[in-house]
C-alpha cells in the first residue's frame, strides 16, 4: 500500500526532475550557446546535466534513503516523465535546449530508468539487500552518471557529438569508483567495465542502438550473475 510520506516523496522527487530540466539544464543551454558553441553541442551538455542531476541524483536518494517501500511509485513518475518528453515530439514543439529532433532517446532513459528501478528492486530482495534500492542503483548510475561523463568528455574534445574511447575511458573509472564506493567491489568494476565498453557501440548491423537501453541492460545483467555467483559467507 502506498503512503502519503511516498506520495509526498514523489511529487518532490518529480518537482527536482523538472527543475533541472526546465531550469539548470536551460542554463546550461544557454551558458555553451553564449560561449560560441554550435547548438547541437550545447544540447549535448544540457542532455548530459539531465542524465547526472535528475536520473544520477535521484537513483542515490532512493538507494540511501528508506523512502519507498516498493518500486511503484518511481516506476510510476519515471513513466510519466517518459510521457512528458515523449509529447514534445509527437507535437514538433521540442523543448529545445536539450531535445533532438533526430531521436527520441531522453523517453528510452525515462522508460529504462524505471523499468531497471523495479527490476532491481525485485533482484534487491532475492539478493537479500537491506534496502532493495540499493541494487539497481549502481547500473542506474552507471547509464546516468557514467554515460553523462562520457558525453561531456567527448564534447570537450571534439565540440561534437562522437563515440571515442576518451569517453568510454573517462565513463569507467567515474562507473568503477562509484562501484567501489558503493560496496559492489569485483562485480561492480566489471559491471562498470562491460557498460562503459557496451556504450561506444552504436550499430549493430543497420540497427542503431541507444546506449540508454544497452548499458543499463548489460550493466544489470552483469551485476545480478555475478552477484548470484558469488560465494557465501
Amino acid at each position: 500500500m502506498v503512503t502519503t510520506s511516498e506520495i509526498l516523496w514523489t511529487l518532490g522527487l518529480f518537482a527536482w526532475v523538472m527543475f533541472v530540466v526546465t531550469v539548470i539544464a536551460k542554463a546550461t543551454y544557454n551558458f555553451f550557446v553564449k560561449r560560441g558553441n554550435p547548438q547541437r553541442v550545447a544540447i549535448y551538455y544540457a542532455r548530459k546535466v539531465i542524465h547526472i542531476l535528475a536520473g544520477g541524483a535521484v537513483s542515490v536518494i532512493i538507494a540511501y534513503l528508506p523512502i519507498f517501500s516498493s518500486p511503484l511509485m518511481p516506476f510510476i513518475m519515471a513513466l510519466v516523465l517518459a510521457l512528458l518528453t515523449y509529447l514534445p515530439h509527437k507535437t514538433g514543439k521540442l523543448m529545445y535546449w536539450f531535445q533532438d529532433p533526430e531521436n527520441i532517446y531522453e523517453v528510452d532513459f525515462c522508460i529504462a530508468w524505471g523499468i531497471f528501478t523495479a527490476l532491481g528492486w525485485y533482484a534487491g530482495k532475492q539478493l537479500g539487500f537491506q534496502n532493495p534500492f540499493l541494487f539497481p542503483a549502481l547500473p542506474l548510475l552507471i547509464m546516468a552518471v557514467g554515460d553523462g561523463v562520457t558525453g561531456i568528455v567527448r564534447n570537450k574534445l571534439f565540440k561534437r557529438r562522437v563515440k571515442h574511447w576518451s569517453g568510454n575511458l573517462a565513463m569507467f573509472i567515474v562507473s568503477a569508483a562509484m562501484a567501489i564506493v558503493m560496496g559492489f567491489g569485483i562485480p561492480g568494476i566489471l559491471s562498470a567495465l562491460l557498460g562503459s565498453i557496451v556504450e561506444k557501440f552504436e550499430y549493430v548491423g543497420k540497427i542503431r542502438l541507444d546506449d540508454n537501453i544497452t548499458v543499463p541492460t548489460v550493466s544489470f545483467l552483469t551485476l545480478y550473475a555475478l552477484m548470484l555467483l558469488r560465494p557465501t559467507p
